[in-house]
């Protein structure tokens, strides 16, 4: 019973909670392995100068292959285990990093980075399932969270490496970081081996002494008989019983009332994410800043590895008081904040830019030159957005989704939530391109426009569901209506705390009793 991981890192809650973000971190190894060689003259050798389109393409493919990936979540986890999915998605992500560090065209690079986004899309969905399934509800949301912040993590350590493989000369500048890209996949792989698999998913598959072996080893010591995991399995087991008898069996029941508008509002979120326009200051960060008169490749690469420690570092807060900030003010604060900063980028370069060429290329782009001011002030409007983002609607957009609905959805409409957010992110990166070289500095309005349009949105729609339980969230969008979340204050849904604390005093008792009865 509960063979095959180990018992003294089950009972560390942040530990088991935390390492699955590995697989969180791998998106952020993507997002430096390409933006970190967009002007590598080897790079644009080996495949052939890409254009504008070209290159959009390239970087697509990735959030393409996430996409399908995270639409598989739903079917994969619940058949073969969250646990294993996990592990699987670090083999798939190996094995993308080889056709990609291997390739010699266009095709195998884009094939390696389909396969790579099929991981990636996988871990992004599973991951907050198995964390919001295996841990404890007091710091779940503090867990969740993490994932934004190892996708921090992995795109600043790519990007250092992108930096230090810059002052190689030819093909083993790019193809080495691309390489080492695998080493925390195999780790992942490898660690999860040692971590327990969801004691609801043992539950469902008639394995209950393994479960609650599991359930012991996480918040009990390893004692079986503590009320809080008798209480936890008697839980666990009601949900599987309702699941079995009434739950969700296919995609149909997401669009049941109660349910459709919260997995509008999932998935609204992830496209929203995508939509404040974080891609370009990801992907695309080196386009930006040319097109703001920085010119030559160590300096931008050095401008643009700012860029990405601002992004770890304030993330960190919204971790820490995301819990005590709440949800919407978060999402409120940074979507205005975010607009503001796209709109003084959009401006700055509309005003003082110009159609040029940048490090003597024939391709023309906007460009600002002779201006030390513009060019500085773009850089630092583009590390406030960063800053915005990272503190507010980056580590939100992925615990809102995977605290809004039922257990027994939960797997189907988070992963539904995902895949929205891949299908934006494959769209953006491949138009963000051509938009920079047809339509210029106007992209930035565009990407304003959008945060402004969230504002409105998340004002209207979205409720507040920080601190509450899974029984307080059904009441929230019980009571309020579709365009009154604004009227829902922290109060509506919250119960009495003695009044909680009496009704799980009975629920324990009342099981303990049972128990002594069987």
């Amino acid at each position: 019973m509960g063979k095959g991981y180990s018992p003294r890192i089950a009972s560390n809650p942040y530990i088991v909670g935390s390492f699955a973000c590995i697989g969180g971190g791998l998106f952020g190894l993507d997002i430096s392995s390409m933006s970190g060689v967009l002007n590598n003259p080897a790079y644009e050798d080996t495949f052939g100068h890409p254009t504008s389109n070209v290159q959009g393409a390239i970087v697509a493919a990735m959030p393409a292959g996430s996409f399908f990936g995270a639409l598989l979540v739903s079917t994969l986890a619940d058949r073969f285990g969250r646990k294993n999915i996990v592990i699987l998605s670090g083999w798939i992500w190996v094995i993308g990093s080889i056709l990609q560090c291997a390739a010699v065209d266009r095709g195998m690079l884009v094939a390696g980075r389909v396969i790579s986004g099929l991981a990636v899309g996988i871990a992004s969905a599973i991951v907050p399932i198995y964390q919001s399934e295996i841990t404890a509800p007091a710091i779940r949301g503090r867990l969740v969270s993490m994932q934004q912040w190892s996708i921090t993590w992995g795109i600043l350590l790519q990007y250092f490496v992108e930096f230090g493989c810059s002052y190689i000369n030819g093909k083993a500048s790019f193809r080495i970081p691309w390489g080492l890209q695998m080493i925390p996949a195999i780790i992942l792989s490898l660690g999860m081996m040692l971590f327990p698999e969801s004691p609801r998913w043992l539950m469902d598959h008639d394995r209950s002494s393994e479960a609650l072996t599991i359930l012991a080893d996480l918040h009990g010591g390893g004692d079986m008989n503590t009320p809080l995991v008798q209480l936890e399995y008697a839980e666990i087991q009601e949900q599987v019983t309702f699941d079995r008898e009434q739950g969700a069996k296919s995609y149909l029941d997401l669009f049941k009332p109660g349910i459709f508008r919260r997995v509008v509002l999932g998935c609204s979120l992830q496209m929203w994410s995508q939509l404040t326009g974080m891609n370009i200051m990801m992907y695309y960060i080196i386009y930006v800043f040319e097109g703001a008169g920085l010119t030559g490749r160590r300096g931008n690469l050095i401008a643009d590895s700012i860029q990405y420690v601002l992004n770890v570092v304030l993330t960190v807060p919204a971790i820490i008081y995301i819990d005590r900030w709440g949800r919407r003010p978060m999402l409120l604060i940074g979507t205005l904040l975010m607009g503001f900063w796209l709109m003084l980028v959009g401006g700055l370069q509309g005003r003082f830019g110009h159609w040029g060429s940048v490090d003597g290329s024939d391709t023309p782009v906007w460009v600002i030159t002779d201006n030390d001011a513009a060019t500085k002030a773009i850089i630092v409007c583009s590390y406030l957005f960063v800053c915005s983002f990272a503190i507010t609607m980056g580590p939100v957009s992925w615990t809102y989704p995977a605290e809004i609905f039922p257990m027994r959805v939960r797997a189907k409409a988070v992963s539904v939530a995902t895949a929205s957010n891949w299908l934006f992110n494959f769209a953006l990166a491949w138009a963000v391109p051509p938009g920079l070289s047809n339509i210029a500095y106007k992209t930035y309005f565009i990407f304003g426009t959008f945060n402004f349009a969230a504002f409105i949105h998340i004002f209207f729609m979205f409720p507040e569901t920080a601190q509450r339980s899974l029984e307080e969230v059904e009441d929230i969008f019980a009571q309020g209506h579709m365009f009154t979340a604004w009227r829902i204050n922290r109060d509506v849904g919250k119960k009495d705390a003695k009044e909680v604390q009496l009704a799980n005093k009975h629920e324990v008792h009342e099981q303990v009793s049972l128990d002594e009865k069987a």
